[in-house]
């Protein structure tokens, strides 16, 4: 995994990791790490709850802390839930530069242990908040391999926190109108297509055989991400979902991304499709909006790698991204309100062309002469 560039991590000779002493168990440095707390800056306050008993729930927190819905869907090989390899992912893609944890005094050494490796893995600049007057043996022993610097000044303390984010009109409390009503996206027409996809070295997409998804507004794109990010915190499906808006490709082209077919450098997504049932193999640009959950199905897949080698989807998902999709409030272009069915039609284009397809063969059929 690529760790973050040095100009985002502490000047040279300032540990990665500063432990910062609250005996008293000062409200005051709740308030200014939680005030901090800004992922547009790349500033994460996790905040763990009362019911974080394993070193999972602190993942479930952190995904939280990071804008996330805490649960994966699915079911994984290792029958373990991969929520620390999520976490780590996002925190890679976002990208996040500084994590502060409040109430480390109640760190077991098991979850210490999952911090440091994260902050080991990405390059974070991590803070752990000690509310007692001495560490605990956990994180006392958790601290003795690593290089760590000491804040004990309450006022040195909330300046190391960082200033209280400014506010913009994207995240400032109320100042956003969600929306809760559907957005149709034609490009989402053929997610439930069967093709007959493998591997290859393909070239770039030459829009032959149908035309090329119209590009989202400005306004469609911030909404768009807006909603995958709030619905799962799956860089798979996520990934998957925001492919699908930007080639228009089936569930069964989606299932053939690895790892190799994604070009960060440059911003290319190569899908597969040998039998030629619409484009053939190709790479697709990778539009701006899409490429955080790009990167973020990228180093998940890698976190995952002994278990399971698919980018954006595996065989037993499509159940769950069609699922996403509505969750999301997201669906290709629906039959009239008069032939609708109550709910969101996945293949109805299909079913529209077979149709078609019938009615010319009955004209075309000539009489049998019996």
């Amino acid at each position: 995994m690529t760790p973050m560039p040095p100009a985002l991590l502490p000047a040279m000779g300032v540990p990665a990791l500063t432990l910062v002493m609250d005996p008293h168990d000062d409200v005051v440095h709740t308030h200014a790490a939680l005030a901090a707390h800004h992922p547009p800056s790349g500033r994460i306050t996790l905040h763990p709850g009362p019911g974080t008993t394993n070193d999972t729930a602190l993942a479930h927190d952190l995904l939280a802390a990071l804008g996330r819905p805490p649960l994966l869907p699915g079911r994984f090989p290792s029958g373990r839930q991969p929520a620390w390899e999520a976490a780590t992912a996002w925190v890679t893609a976002q990208p996040v530069t500084r994590l502060t944890v409040l109430r480390a005094h109640r760190l077991t050494a098991r979850r210490a242990e999952r911090l440091l490796q994260l902050r080991a893995v990405t390059g974070i600049y991590l803070t752990l908040v000690c509310h007692r007057p001495r560490l605990p043996a956990a994180l006392h022993q958790a601290l003795q391999a690593v290089d760590h610097a000491v804040i004990t000044d309450p006022e040195a303390a909330q300046h190391h926190y960082g200033d209280s984010p400014p506010a913009h009109a994207d995240d400032a409390g109320g100042a956003v109108r969600r929306s809760g009503r559907w957005i149709t996206l034609p490009a989402l027409d053929r997610l439930v297509s069967y093709d007959s996809p493998a591997s290859c070295t393909p070239p770039q997409i030459v829009w032959r055989h149908r035309s090329q998804p119209a590009p989202l507004t400005a306004h469609t794109v911030r909404e768009v991400a807006r909603r995958l990010a709030d619905s799962t915190a799956h860089p798979r499906l996520a990934a998957a979902l925001a492919a699908a808006l930007f080639t228009g490709a089936s569930f069964q082209q989606l299932e053939t991304a690895g790892l190799r077919d994604y070009d960060e450098t440059a911003a290319t997504l190569a899908l597969h499709d040998r039998a030629r049932y619409t484009d053939g193999c190709a790479a697709y640009p990778v539009p701006g909006w899409a490429r955080v959950f790009l990167r973020a199905a990228a180093c998940f897949a890698r976190l995952v790698s002994g278990e399971d080698q698919a980018l954006l989807a595996a065989p037993g998902d499509r159940t769950h991204l069609l699922r996403l999709a509505e969750t999301a409030r997201l669906r290709p272009p629906q039959p009239s309100a008069a032939r609708r069915a109550g709910r969101v039609e996945w293949d109805w284009r299909e079913r529209r062309e077979a149709e078609k397809y019938d009615a010319m063969l009955g004209v075309c059929e000539k009489p049998s002469r019996g």
